[in-house]
């Protein structure tokens, strides 16, 4: 089953990166859920998720992506102009929640975010709820990408840490090119020489932290390795721990 939804509203971030703000009459979602778009190409349906970045509430919603070459769906979103229909389906799925966090002695004062990429969405639509902010004490986001401009919303999550400068601790790295505000080193990398630990003021314990991990596998599975190594464990809900992954492809 899908709905129509329709492009109100779009960023360029690059010549690949894009956002598109959809309106569509969908179900209540929570923040870091994905929703589908979908577009009948060659007589064939073709449906991908897409995280939402904005905070749920209103009939919009905002998804980030990036146009692969290759992709059957990616670059025909890279198309739409304001005004275009497409498909969204009605209702938005996924675990990737701060209600998958724990309330339990396991929850932690801190909760570090470490995303890659466009991977980043589900975070930013957590951290424009005041969920994040009620719960922990420390909210420490690691964004990480390859070149500066694939930096999307860098003024928007600037300005939260503007708003929660005591609270929010925001970490930029930027692997292929040098930048003054951020490191030069892979996520896995900075957590593991403790170079990121240092930047926010924060150290990542079993005892106090909480960790989410979005994006793609090899810095997951990296990063999991090295966490698990320093005492965390994997977050279940039979078993509640330290760690809750999402890989973004």
């Amino acid at each position: 089953m899908w709905i129509e939804g329709e492009v109100v509203g779009r960023v360029d971030w690059n010549d690949k990166l894009f956002s598109l703000q959809i309106r569509a009459d969908i179900q209540p979602f929570i923040a870091g859920q994905f929703i589908k778009l979908s577009q009948v190409i060659n007589d064939k349906r073709v449906a991908r998720a897409y995280s939402i970045v904005n905070a749920p509430g209103g009939d919009l919603i905002e998804v980030l992506a990036v146009s692969v070459e290759e992709g059957q769906l990616s670059p025909n979103l890279q198309q739409l102009k304001v005004g275009d229909k497409l498909d969204v389906s009605p209702k938005a799925s996924g675990f990737m929640t701060l209600e998958e966090i724990p309330e339990t002695s396991f929850s932690g004062k801190q909760l570090w975010l470490l995303a890659t990429g466009t991977a980043v969405g589900p975070f930013i639509s957590m951290l424009e709820t005041d969920e994040p902010w009620c719960r922990f004490e420390t909210v420490v986001l690691v964004y990480g990408v390859r070149l500066a401009e694939d930096l999307a919303y860098k003024e928007q999550l600037l300005q939260l840490e503007r708003r929660y400068p005591n609270q929010f601790k925001l970490v930029f790295s930027v692997t292929r090119e040098t930048l003054p505000e951020a490191i030069q080193s892979r996520i896995s990398t900075g957590i593991q020489s403790g170079e990121i630990q240092k930047l926010a003021g924060v150290e990542i314990t079993p005892q106090n932290s909480q960790v989410m991990l979005c994006g793609n596998p090899d810095m997951i599975s990296d990063t999991n390795k090295i966490l698990l190594d320093m005492g965390l464990a994997k977050n279940l809900r039979r078993a509640p721990g330290q760690i809750t992954v999402e890989k973004y492809w």
